[in-house]
């Protein structure tokens, strides 16, 4: 159905006619062709109307374009000769078509004319705007002064659409029209390339902004290297102080919060006031003989130069070995033997040409109390001047210590005064001594983990059991060595049977070598002990091995009457013996 639109090509706005009229949005200078509608999009039936004639004198001058060169760019279309070649007459004008829609004065694509032919405006890259106040180059400040577009703004051009009913004079001549005049285009535009760098200037007229080279670049090199070096020259104080603050807290010194000192003095029964009470009388020895080597702890007796010590401290000296006694001060001095005991195992030692010595006081072992404090001072491990304290946790305690040769002359019956205060390998020979700072002791065994009760013979730590002689058997032993170089032990005169496993002592019925068991007219005999018969009680204290029974014989002195209880072929008997003297070893 034919509805009276054109069913020719149709030329979009946007397209650029090359041959035949153009509109009024073509380029500046074009003359319609006869019969033809500058407004029309398309070839078709058209309305002939003829066209009025124009008045030669009513032809604008045509004046001759301003030569350009090849290549150069005008920001401008020339315009194509569309009319007769000059000389000829004009063609009569073709009737015009009248469009199907109401005209449109803006010429409004599609109903309008063909768009304006203009260059594509400049593409714009984001720069960052100056804060308020800053002055603005010339090339970007606007006419206000707020960077507004310096250049002519390119705005189509105004399109008026032709009266159906006007009359257009008819041209004299046909000639080309030549363009108007070009506006002056900026260099920019000139070096405008889209597909240019990023920093090109798009709109300022003075010079490039775009990556900077030679001398720029060269200029640059030298400062960037300066940055990064002060950069990491702050970098490392930095993380100096840094570090330097998180190990001290902070840059000034810290002052803790400190008592003052104090006059230093002590209550004399505080174990600081015992302890520096007895330690100038307390010395330690060194021993060293032809086979082996100790260290033990001795205490001062008397102005001569009489200093008690342990059996088992001295022994590897022997008959020609040396022994050397450092006092509390440092002091150091050689020693001989006095005497020496191993029933006992007590020793005197004696150094020669020391003056001010200052002897330990001696106490009472039978005025001792369980329960009492007590301070221990020895070499442990030969560690000089060491203190520890404790308290007294049994008394009576029998022990036995040595026995190494195997035939019993070297084992020690001690009736000993058991500790907690920790003695250790090198305490031996050392004082235990009281609250008042009086010897009531002298260190001499342990209670090892490992080797069950010993002399200090192996080198276990202490664990809490220790044991010293009490010291009024040590100080009758002592006088006997200082007097006579031996010491004496009370004896009843009978011989036990030691590996009697029942409850009690049991006489034997041979002695060792062979004799009788009870000796004829020692104190046994005279006191009515027969061979077999069960010693059960000693001064009213229970007796449970022979080992017990000999502990507590050697407690006491020779001469003293001691009573016992017995029993012979189930019946208990109650005897009297008088202790009689044997020389020890």
């Amino acid at each position: 159905m034919d509805d009276g639109k054109p069913s020719g090509p149709k030329a979009k706005w946007w397209s650029r006619p090359t041959t035949g009229p153009t509109g009024h949005g073509g380029p500046e200078g074009a003359v319609p062709a006869p019969g033809t509608d500058p407004t029309a999009g398309a070839t078709g039936p058209v309305e002939a109307r003829p066209a009025p004639p124009v008045p030669q004198d009513t032809a604008p001058p045509v004046e001759p374009a301003p030569p350009v060169a090849d290549g150069e760019a005008t920001g401008r279309i020339p315009a194509a000769p569309t009319g007769p070649p000059a000389g000829e007459p004009p063609a009569p004008e073709a009737p015009r078509a009248q469009p199907l829609h109401a005209p449109d004065e803006y010429s409004t694509p599609p109903y309008g004319g063909p768009g304006p032919w203009a260059l594509a405006p400049p593409v714009q890259r984001p720069v960052a705007t100056p804060a308020r106040g800053t002055p603005v180059p010339p090339p970007y400040a606007g006419p206000n002064g707020q960077g507004g577009a310096t250049g002519p703004a390119f705005a189509p051009p105004h399109q008026q659409q032709p009266d159906p009913h006007e009359q257009h004079p008819q041209p004299h001549t046909q000639h080309p029209h030549p363009p108007h005049p070009q506006q002056p285009t900026s260099s920019q535009w000139l070096q405008y390339d889209p597909w240019g760098a990023a920093h090109q200037p798009l709109s300022a007229t003075g010079p490039s902004f775009g990556p900077e080279t030679g001398h720029g670049r060269r200029r640059r090199g030298p400062a960037l290297v300066g940055v990064v070096l002060i950069a990491l020259v702050a970098g490392g104080i930095g993380g100096g102080i840094g570090a330097y603050v998180e190990r001290t807290g902070g840059l000034t010194s810290v002052e803790l919060p400190q008592a003052g000192r104090d006059s230093g003095g002590r209550a004399p029964d505080s174990v600081a006031g015992i302890a520096a009470s007895a330690l100038p009388s307390v010395v330690t020895l060194h021993v060293s003989g032809t086979g082996e080597s100790g260290t033990g702890t001795g205490f001062v007796l008397d102005d001569d130069g009489h200093i008690l010590t342990n059996n088992h401290v001295v022994a590897p000296a022997g008959g020609s070995g040396a022994i050397t006694v450092t006092f509390s001060g440092g002091e150091t001095a050689s020693a001989e033997i006095v005497g020496k005991d191993s029933g006992y195992d007590l020793a005197v030692v004696r150094v020669r040409g020391v003056s001010g010595l200052k002897p330990l006081a001696l106490g009472n072992s039978d005025n001792v109390r369980v329960g009492d404090p007590v301070v221990a001072i020895g070499a442990p491990f030969d560690l000089s001047n060491t203190v520890t304290s404790g308290i007294i946790s049994a008394k009576e305690r029998p022990i036995t210590a040595g026995g190494e040769k195997g035939d019993g002359t070297d084992v020690s019956y001690v009736d000993a005064i058991q500790t907690d205060a920790p003695i250790n390998p090198g305490n031996s020979g050392g004082p235990l001594v009281d609250s008042r700072a009086h010897v009531i002791g002298i260190n001499s065994a342990i209670r090892a983990a490992d080797s069950g009760t010993g002399m200090d013979g192996g080198q276990s730590g202490s664990i809490g059991l220790g044991f010293a002689i009490p010291i009024n058997q040590g100080k009758r032993v002592a006088e006997e060595l200082i007097n006579t170089g031996r010491a004496t032990h009370p004896v009843i005169g009978v011989t036990l049977d030691m590996k009697y496993a029942g409850d009690g002592a049991k006489v034997g019925t041979r002695s060792a070598g062979g004799g009788p068991a009870v000796t004829s007219g020692g104190p046994g005999a005279e006191a009515g002990i027969r061979p077999g018969d069960v010693i059960t009680e000693v001064d009213g204290a229970r007796v449970h091995s022979g080992e017990e029974l000999i502990v507590k014989i050697r407690a006491h002195r020779p001469g003293d009457r001691l009573g016992l209880k017995l029993t012979r072929g189930g019946d208990d008997l109650s005897l009297t013996v008088t202790l009689g003297s044997a020389s020890g070893t």
